[in-house]
């Protein structure tokens, strides 16, 4: 796969950040605002119009069951490389470094002003450092991922695509859109399977999930693992696969949504007072180094 791309192929947006952004035009107000429909999905106001529709186009054309399947057994061996956590944020640093000089917050202040915010609203510990660690699998980026493998709206594979995935009509390119196999309803799934059972696009989500599995409470594993699933904590488009677990789990994705979303502040948090807080607070869930 990696050697039939371009660089364009592979790194459509100027910055991963733009994906980001382009949540905030189409989600411009919480999940609770009373705010119409129709005022999300501006992108004909969007200046990154053009390239997150690429990015898009390419995410909706090659993410294929077969696709995640083989990510996950490159992938979920964790063989890449040993870090300590404060290694693993120093090696995403290099995201802003080498692909968007005009931002001036580097990773680990953009991850702060998410826990930030938690903790300023007196959630427990475990909910704070997961605000903090949410976005670390974009490493992926950084052992040679291309962008729409590592970031955007996730979905299930294996099923039909919902028409309420952003830009769905991309699907048509993807060979699972035309596999017996796949473009049924619940495709290889039984109704109201779980989640657990049903295998989502490949990305930083699920990547991180798995590492983490052993050491976070069940909640944040859920915020972890579907803070990108847009299709149903803000559309609704696969409660057919969901159980009543996963309803009840999915109280708190949509809880920590506004974090991930609205928490930019004009002024970024002061990194290094603040090291020796998160410091204790890494040490006390995670071990001293972590395979990736």
């Amino acid at each position: 796969m990696k050697s039939s791309l371009s660089e364009k192929d592979t790194a459509p947006l100027k910055s991963m950040e733009d994906w980001e952004e382009d949540l905030i035009i189409r989600y411009p107000e919480p999940k609770s605002s009373n705010k119409s429909r129709s005022a999300y999905r501006n992108y004909e106001n969007s200046a990154r119009t053009k390239t997150i529709r690429e990015f898009y186009r390419l995410n909706h054309t090659y993410q294929t069951y077969d696709f995640v399947v083989g990510k996950e057994k490159e992938y979920l061996q964790f063989n890449k490389r040993e870090m300590s956590f404060w290694e693993a944020i120093d090696f995403l640093n290099k995201l802003v470094d080498d692909s968007d000089p005009d931002t001036s917050l580097d990773q680990l202040q953009h991850l702060l002003q998410t826990s930030e915010a938690i903790r300023a609203d007196g959630h427990p510990d475990w909910f704070v450092l997961t605000g903090f660690m949410h976005d670390m699998g974009k490493v992926l980026c950084l052992f040679g991922e291309p962008q729409w493998a590592v970031v955007g709206d996730t979905f299930p594979v294996g099923c039909q695509h919902s028409e309420k995935i952003v830009y769905s009509e991309f699907f048509q390119d993807n060979p699972d859109y035309h596999d017996d196999r796949f473009n049924s309803k619940y495709g290889i799934y039984q109704p109201n399977c779980g989640l657990d059972h049903v295998k989502m696009s490949w990305g930083h989500d699920e990547y991180l999930y798995q590492m983490m599995k052993d050491y976070l409470p069940e909640p944040a594993l859920y915020m972890i693992r579907y803070h990108s699933f847009y299709p149903q904590h803000r559309e609704n488009a696969y409660d057919h696969l969901m159980n009543d677990h996963d309803r009840k789990m999915f109280k708190w994705v949509d809880k920590f949504n506004p974090y991930d979303l609205y928490s930019k502040v004009p002024v970024p948090p002061d990194a290094k007072a603040l090291r020796p807080y998160y410091e204790d607070l890494v040490a006390k869930f995670l071990p001293e180094t972590l395979k990736f």
